[in-house]
């Protein structure tokens, strides 16, 4: 399968980008002047500290003496404790807006994600949602809270830092800034380097997550299939590109860092060697020295981490790029503001003005093409269903057969046309008040992890254990708990994976049962259940869809002879409609669908008699 290609996200640094970031920042704007005021002290600590040095080798060794010492000592005691409880409070309040701001934008992102339509899903691997939730909301977190404030400590301090230097001798401060330029040119070449393979790193690592995220839920398709070598080779050539870009970076940095420690190195034996004979000569005390000394070992390493930070800033942004894109993602289908005023949103509904539906049901001249598609899947369609019909949708696979329960359940709207429930176009209505009231059993059904009765609880969160039971019962989902050892408080595994997939799909029912919908959609829910289990579930079928609107997707057509109206779908257009008997007698389609199938079925039956 070809691999997803993640958009290329390399612009130049935009404080426009970096601006979206804002409403997640502001409400712990407290703690950022906080960290930020704190850094300025520690800076003022850090470039005082070789002064302190300086004082006490001019005032006491030179000097020979202890006059003094003790103020000195305790100023600078003071000045250690007033540094260890400034560290304390600024490392408290760059965890709190990382650990903050992380936890905002996985909220936002998630929340997003559930308001967004079906095609999003279809076109996007999870593997690539899940780098964005977690891994680049993680570096963006952590360069705010600590890159940013970073950079500003190392501003303050190198500033400081000439300042000083110039006000003590300005000759060996144009020489150490004479060095700086060589220095920041150095980073720049050397990151930006770095930078790239980084960036071929973190972007494999996206691909590697969806690899393995596809190779974890798709295990069983790869041991039936024996497709596991394959697998393992598709991950090893991943790992091995991984590798060697992340080999590329480290052995960058491994020409970089000693480079660095060279230059600090050499301006070191400069000023020693200028300064040692201004100190001979009498025209410079000891103790500057010192100070220059110290400053000369400790200055390259501020300035290497300004443009490693700078480099790492701009980076970033390609983090911030990809959250926003997610985040900026707009649904396919939204609800108009004055629908959302009354009904309410995906996450505040206003039940109070709900109606209930009562299940009658018009496709009124729709038309339908997909977002992505040039031809129309439905033209000028027409369908009258009252309330309590049942409507089975037939055909062979990949005909079209889930586009008309699509539109039905507005996972998609009409390009033109209108739908029409109980009289009124549902797009005068929320969703989720749609969606509550519609009860899908789905071809493949999806169980979440925890017990049994909590998957089918799902259908009705405030139903009773009682009720749970007796929705289990009526289509026989109470036969899977009877298996299983605690009951319905057995854990059914990631997705349900302790279950079969018929067990799945009885649950799935019940869950739908439960919510005591006004409209079913069935897509194929039958299709993965042996004969047997089947058998158990056709009456009670047949029994709870009566009185209820329902849209059966069928797979075995010998399970719809009794269905209302049955629509036969080729090729994406609706060719045949009627009931089982009209639609034999003509002789057409759906008579050959059904009598190849029923020679099928015959075929098997004898074979299995054998």
């Amino acid at each position: 399968m070809a691999a997803y290609e993640e958009q290329e996200y390399k612009k130049p640094f935009s404080f426009r980008v970096w601006a979206k970031m804002l409403p997640f920042f502001k409400p712990y704007r407290r703690f950022f002047v906080i960290t930020m005021g704190l850094n300025v002290f520690l800076a003022a600590v850090d470039v005082l500290t070789p002064l302190f040095q300086s004082y006490a080798i001019d005032h006491f060794i030179m000097q020979n003496t202890l006059d003094g010492l003790q103020p000195f000592a305790a100023a600078y005691v003071l000045m250690i404790v007033a540094q260890t409880v400034s560290v304390y409070f600024s490392v408290h309040a760059a965890t709190t807006i990382e650990m903050n701001v992380g936890r905002d934008l996985k909220w936002a992102q998630f929340e997003h994600l559930q308001t967004l339509s079906f095609p999003y899903y279809n076109t996007t691997p999870v593997g690539y949602i899940h780098a964005r939730v977690m891994s680049d909301t993680l570096r963006i977190a952590s360069m705010i809270a600590w890159g940013l404030v970073d950079m500003f400590w190392a501003f303050i301090y190198v500033a400081s830092v000439f300042v000083i230097m110039f006000l003590l001798d300005g000759g060996l401060a144009r020489i150490l800034l004479m060095i700086i330029p060589g220095i920041a040119l150095l980073t720049l070449y050397f990151q930006n380097k770095i930078l790239h393979w980084n960036r071929k790193v973190r972007k494999i690592n996206s691909q590697i997550t969806s690899a393995y995220n596809e190779g974890i839920t798709g295990v069983r398709t790869s041991k039936t299939m024996g497709i596991e070598p394959d697998n393992d080779r598709e991950f090893f050539r991943r790992t091995s590109e991984m590798h060697r870009a992340a080999s590329r970076s480290a052995k960058l940095n491994a020409i970089y860092i000693p480079l660095i420690l060279l230059c600090s190195s050499v301006a070191s034996a400069v000023v020693l060697a200028r300064g040692g004979n201004l100190v001979r000569e009498q025209l410079m005390q000891l103790g500057t020295l010192s100070v220059f000394l110290s400053y000369a070992v400790i200055l390259f390493e501020p300035v290497q981490q300004l443009a490693r930070l700078l480099s790492e800033l701009i980076s970033c942004q390609a983090n911030i790029e990809r959250v926003m894109d997610l985040l900026e993602q707009k649904p396919d289908v939204v609800d108009e503001e004055a629908v959302i005023a009354r009904y309410g949103d995906a996450f505040y509904a206003r039940k109070e003005n709900w109606e209930r539906i009562q299940g009658d049901i018009v496709f009124e001249d729709v038309s339908f093409r997909y977002p992505d598609g040039k031809d129309y899947v439905l033209e000028h369609f027409d369908l009258h269903v009252p309330a309590g019909m049942n409507v089975a949708i037939v055909g062979e696979t990949g005909a079209g057969k889930s586009t008309l329960v699509n539109l039905l359940g507005r996972f998609f709207e009409p390009t033109e046309g209108r739908i029409l429930i109980d009289g009124r176009d549902y797009r005068e209505r929320s969703q989720l008040w749609l969606h509550s009231q519609i009860g899908y059993v789905l071809q493949s059904p999806h169980l979440f992890s925890g017990t049994l009765r909590e998957n089918i609880r799902y259908g009705r969160l405030d139903a009773t254990d009682r009720e749970v039971e007796e929705a289990a019962g009526e289509v026989s989902a109470d036969v899977v708990a009877a298996k299983l050892e605690h009951g319905y408080e057995s854990n059914v595994g990631e997705s349900g994976g302790r279950l079969s997939v018929g067990e799945k799909q009885l649950i799935s029912f019940a869950r739908a049962i439960l919510a005591n919908p006004a409209i079913f959609v069935l897509d194929e829910a039958t299709s993965s259940i042996d004969t047997q289990t089947e058998q158990l579930i056709q009456k009670a079928i047949r029994r709870l869809l009566k009185g209820h609107t329902s849209f059966v997707i069928a797979h075995r057509l010998s399970t719809i002879r009794q269905s209302d109206l049955i629509l036969v779908v080729k090729d994406g257009k609706i060719i045949e409609r009627g009931n089982h008997k009209e639609l034999l007698a003509k002789k057409g389609y759906y008579y050959e669908l059904y009598s190849r199938q029923f020679e099928e079925e015959s075929a098997m039956h004898v074979f299995a008699g054998r």
